[in-house]
């Protein structure tokens, strides 16, 4: 579907063509009209000159080229000719016409004629021709044309001119269309901008803010955007409900477990398997916040503070196994995720690390040209390219000597899917180990 810019764009150069195709019609019609009448009056006035002066040397119409001195008369096929003929036929020209004669109307009673005719060398003529008498009785027929390129010249020029200066009209029109498009566009942009910075803060949209026919909507997006913060909130409670419901019943089965094996039953498998259902929960869990928050919220949340509070949690925890964390983090560093999922992807992140490292795993966060980057590393033994993909995938382990359930990089997986973000593994250039870079666009 075509957006409201395109259609604003292709309404007005096709309102501005109808309108300039439209004018340029009429106008044309209408200078072709004038040029024409203008044409025709000059005409007449030089035919009533060659009246007048036929009406003085009658008795010698030979003389008649002394009384008119216009001197294109005199000039041979110079493009204006008068032309008069006698009762008995005789005819008397202009020297203009040289040896040729211009065909008269073949009825005319008196009236004025003008018509389009052929002068010499097949010249295209515009012609006013008349029969005249005089007081004594003598009938003379008068014609007076003039050469028909100077109408169509001027013709020419005149449209010249108006298709430059509606060409110009045109340009004009599409330029206050799009003019026009950007002052409709604007409350809409603006629209756009209060509900993605207003979303997170709570604060509702002011429909007085905006066009009348804007206001409406903006209550109906004040509606929904409540409706969907009760949604997000009623989600994240009920996650965390559940998540506290399971908690004492795995505690009472892990302590059960615990006295078992202090009795001395072997509950190896049974506590793996309940550390996978946790595990599991956990996933499902995270998956079920992500599914309501991913796309619903634009929290902004502080990445270099969460690193920062992370990295001295699990520099304690290394500590104690005698290894070391290494925290590279940009300060001024924010995203658009929900802080306990992000701090979650960091956390399994950092603990696969704390696992697989011999003595020293590191963490760096940093802005790139295409948004945020987030690399965890070790110096452990890695993992094949091969064999990346295998482990991003839900309980897969390649190797079971370390405690675990497989299923923190698949949960990592998942929360950044939901916010538009990614997880690529890779082998440590510096460390030598896995290097798990987290991808987070702009």
């Amino acid at each position: 579907m075509l957006s409201l810019r395109q259609r604003a764009l292709l309404g007005g150069i096709a309102s501005g063509a109808l309108s300039v195709g439209v004018g340029t019609l009429v106008v044309f019609s209408y200078i072709n009209t004038r040029v024409l009448d203008q044409f025709d009056s000059a005409l007449q006035d030089h035919h009533t000159q060659v009246v007048v002066g036929l009406s003085a040397t009658k008795d010698d119409p030979e003389t008649l080229r002394q009384f008119v001195f216009d001197p294109a008369y005199s000039t041979p096929y110079s493009g204006r000719y008068w032309q008069v003929t006698d009762s008995t036929g005789a005819i008397y020209t202009s020297a203009s016409l040289f040896d040729e004669t211009i065909s008269e109307p073949p009825r005319a009673n008196g009236e004025t004629i003008i018509w389009n005719t052929t002068g010499p060398d097949n010249e295209a003529v515009r012609s006013v021709y008349q029969k005249i008498t005089f007081e004594d009785g003598t009938e003379w027929g008068v014609t007076v044309a003039e050469s028909r390129n100077q109408l169509i010249n001027e013709r020419s020029a005149a449209q010249r001119y108006l298709l430059s200066v509606f060409g110009l009209i045109g340009l004009i029109g599409v330029a206050s269309s799009l003019l026009l498009m950007s002052a409709i566009i604007g409350p809409l942009r603006k629209l756009r901008a209060d509900v993605a910075h207003r979303w997170d803060r709570g604060d509702e949209l002011v429909p007085a803010d905006y066009p009348d026919e804007v206001s409406p909507l903006v209550e109906d997006l004040n509606k929904l955007l409540h409706r969907n913060r009760e949604i997000v909130s009623g989600s994240r409670r009920q996650a965390a409900d559940l998540a506290h419901a399971l908690k004492t019943p795995t505690a009472i089965l892990r302590n059960e477990l615990a006295d078992l094996s202090d009795a001395g039953v072997h509950t190896e498998p049974a506590e793996e398997a309940l550390s996978r259902i946790d595990a599991q929960l956990g996933r499902s869990l995270a998956r079920m916040r992500a599914s309501n928050t991913g796309e619903l919220t634009h929290s902004r949340t502080d990445l270099s503070n969460s690193v920062e509070r992370l990295s001295r949690l699990f520099s304690v925890m290394a500590e104690r196994e005698g290894k070391t964390l290494i925290s590279d983090c940009e300060t001024g560093l924010h995203v658009r995720i929900d802080p306990q999922d992000i701090e979650e992807v960091i956390g399994n992140l950092l603990d696969n690390a704390l696992k697989w490292s011999r003595k020293t795993f590191k963490i760096t966060a940093k802005r790139t040209d295409r948004g945020i980057e987030i690399c965890v590393e070790d110096d452990g033994p890695g993992v094949p390219e091969d064999q990346w993909l295998e482990i991003l995938r839900s309980g897969s382990r390649l190797d079971t000597s370390v405690k675990g359930t497989g299923l923190g990089l698949s949960i990592c997986v998942d929360l950044l899917a939901a916010y538009g973000a990614k997880l690529e593994l890779g082998t440590s250039k510096r460390l030598g180990g896995l290097v798990s870079e987290v991808k987070i666009s702009k």
